[in-house]
């Protein structure tokens, strides 16, 4: 083989590393579980030398099983979570925990330590936070950076580094400190479209040190997604690694950006470049997000952005999502009593269990279509980590209605059906909000685990009325940062070039209409007036929480 690109992802729970050829054909791929420190309620961590070292032992096998010569390994590109990484001066792990253990360096993005700070930077109604749709949210950098100063002070004082977590991947591989211009405008509010942060922001909120040493610490450097940066790998990542020294890496992405940028504007079934305007890139993992791109800004109240070129070079991104996804759905499952019986079941078969669970709704009700409603006593609003998008209210959480002491695996089928059909809703909510501000969405572009759901690939496209495509490859992630890679080494010009060239449609789901359309309006109907039953309750019970 001539050539390989690799795409490094990095998400909540595993490390991966896949191979793909310059068109985009996956060669191979390998992944390594990563560790996730949690202390109830809202503090998750993790280690970066553990990252560190679940991505080379994956790119060392995806290369042995690919088969080819590691000097084939032209370019190649890091995604992870936003997740935030403190480092001393040296480079060397400062702990982030209130444990103390120095090990524990990583504030991971659904971390909701910071929620007393993400509200007071909200009170401030700085004018920066029209950029990330009108608040800020705590699973953003600068509330984490406000609270680590608050709270951890010596760790805050000692810091010499303090990277998005895919900046830290490209850091560790080639030693250079510039920062992605995706990881800094969509997590540390840059502003691209300036190019600069705002320092009265900062001052603002409580970070005037940041602004004083002219943000050294947070990145003074920004380039471009897919820059090579450095002179490629360094020796000692080149070994780690098991490639060759001198190997472009481009700067990063954040995953679910890499997804968007393997998923949208990539060939139509007729050849052609899709237009990246017309579809919604929808990555589906522990949490889901939305990605719409526009050609002029649109500002729209709870999604993030918008953000110059920071998934396509030359279009404004408007970022949104659920905070929990896969994870709301394995939460809701796992709670049932039919559960264990169900595993059992599943392993019997050699599947997952919510592929048998899956299995057994389209057996009981006969089609995908029918499947909806089983859910139909059920209305599930799956919102255990807040509502990211387009409510921005971290506060917000779970409601079920309709809930019996039917402990059968069919009943159990129902809640499951009940809690996908709430996840689509939820990511009705946030088409809508796009719709309103006059985005034009013919497409969703699914990508992640749950995308290989057919229940609910037909479920989304009945409860949005929109068509919901797969993309040829099975990795859409691992893609984009491959194209980063590929744009790296030259292969490609340009992430618009690369994503044409390596980035093609798959099986399209069309809206069902008729009767399963006026079922899914009554269902969210019923899936709102729940939503604000929820919003209602808390705010009674408010002043008796925590007491």
């Amino acid at each position: 083989m001539a050539e390989a690109f690799l795409g490094i992802d990095v998400g909540t729970g595993s490390a991966r590393a896949g191979l793909f050829d310059r068109n985009g054909r996956l060669i191979a791929s390998a992944k390594r579980p990563i560790r996730l420190w949690r202390e109830e309620p809202n503090v998750f961590e993790q280690s970066s030398e553990d990252i560190w070292q679940a991505i080379c032992e994956s790119v060392r096998e995806a290369v042995a099983k690919a088969g080819v010569k590691r000097e084939d390994v032209k370019g190649l590109g890091f995604d992870a979570t936003c997740s935030l990484v403190v480092l001393d001066e040296g480079g060397h792990p400062l702990t982030v925990s209130p444990s103390g253990d120095e090990t524990r360096n990583v504030v991971v993005w659904m971390d909701h330590r910071a929620l007393d700070q993400t509200a007071r930077i909200n009170e401030t109604r700085h004018p920066v936070l029209r950029y990330v749709g009108g608040s800020i949210s705590p699973e953003m950098e600068t509330p984490k950076l406000l609270w680590l100063k608050e709270n951890l002070p010596q760790t805050y004082g000692r810091a010499g580094h303090f990277f998005d977590l895919a900046d830290f991947l490209s850091f560790r591989a080639t030693g250079s400190l510039a920062r992605s211009v995706c990881t800094l405008t969509c997590k540390w509010t840059y502003l691209a479209h300036e190019g600069r942060f705002d320092a009265d922001f900062f001052r603002t909120i409580g970070l005037e040190d940041l602004a004083a040493e002219n943000f050294a610490r947070i990145g003074t450097e920004v380039v471009d997604i897919a820059t090579p940066l450095g002179a490629g790998l360094t020796e000692e990542a080149a070994a780690d690694l098991g490639l060759v020294a001198g190997t472009p890496v481009g700067a990063s992405l954040i995953d679910a950006h890499a997804g968007g940028v393997g998923t949208v504007g990539g060939a139509t079934g007729q050849g052609a470049a899709a237009d990246p305007t017309a579809e919604l890139a929808f990555i589906m993992g522990t949490s889901s997000c939305t990605m719409t791109l526009t050609r002029e800004p649109a500002f729209v109240d709870g999604v993030w952005g918008p953000y110059l070129g920071a998934m396509i070079p030359g279009y404004w991104l408007l970022e949104g999502g659920q905070s929990a996804y896969g994870a709301a759905l394995d939460h809701v499952v796992s709670l049932h009593p039919a559960y264990p019986a169900a595993e059992k079941a599943a392993a019997a078969a050699g599947i997952a269990v919510l592929d048998h669970l899956e299995r057994r709704a389209v057996e009981i009700a006969g089609s995908p279509e029918a499947a909806a409603f089983l859910g139909a006593e059920l209305t599930v609003v799956p919102e255990f980590l807040g509502n990211r998008s387009p409510e921005a209210d971290p506060h917000a959480r779970g409601a079920i209605s309709g809930l019996t002491l039917a402990s059968s695996e069919e009943n159990l089928v129902k809640l499951f059906v009940a809690t996908l059909s709430g996840l689509c809703y939820g990511t009705r909510q946030i088409v809508e909000a796009n719709r309103a501000k006059g985005l034009q969405l013919g497409t969703i572009v699914a990508s992640g685990g749950a995308a290989h759901s057919a229940l609910l690939r037909r479920l989304l496209a009945d409860a949005t009325g929109l068509s919901v495509a797969l993309t040829a490859t099975p990795e859409p992630v691992l893609l984009g940062s491959a194209m980063v890679g590929a744009v790296a080494c030259r292969a490609h010009p340009d992430l618009k070039a690369a994503a044409a060239a390596m980035s093609r449609a798959g099986e399209v789901v069309v809206p069902a209409g008729g009767a399963v359309a006026e079922f899914h309006a009554a269902k969210y109907e019923a899936y709102r007036l729940l939503q604000r039953c929820e919003r209602q309750t808390r705010a009674i019970l408010r002043p008796y929480v925590g007491t």
